[in-house]
């Protein structure tokens, strides 16, 4: 069996829009990777949506994942906090196990 290696899975969901913000700040912590991928469509406290009745961008929800090593999680949070904190976004936190540890 291959061994693993615990980490944390940090996944946000934004409006695009202020992605680059996101992105940035991600940056500028060290964060060795993310992947963003779009949100389609969902359901949440204002009902339920679709990407493709969004009026604008500002509609079109992203969710961006990256994986970070446990001492790094307070730092991130921080950072990515600081700009969610006045947007609209969900911000989740959650053990994983990896198999290629140096990467995060």
């Amino acid at each position: 069996m291959t061994q693993t290696f615990r980490k944390k899975r940090l996944e946000i969901i934004v409006e695009e829009p202020i992605l680059s913000r996101l992105t940035d700040a991600l940056i500028k912590e060290k964060v060795t990777g993310y992947t963003i991928l779009p949100a389609l469509g969902g359901y949440g406290s204002d009902g339920q949506w679709h990407r493709e009745n969004a009026l604008s961008r500002a509609g079109h929800m992203v969710a961006l994942v990256c994986i970070l090593d446990e001492s790094r999680v307070d730092d991130v949070l921080s950072a990515a906090y600081a700009i969610v904190s006045r947007q609209v976004g969900i911000v989740t936190l959650s053990d994983v196990e990896v198999v290629r540890p140096e990467l995060f």
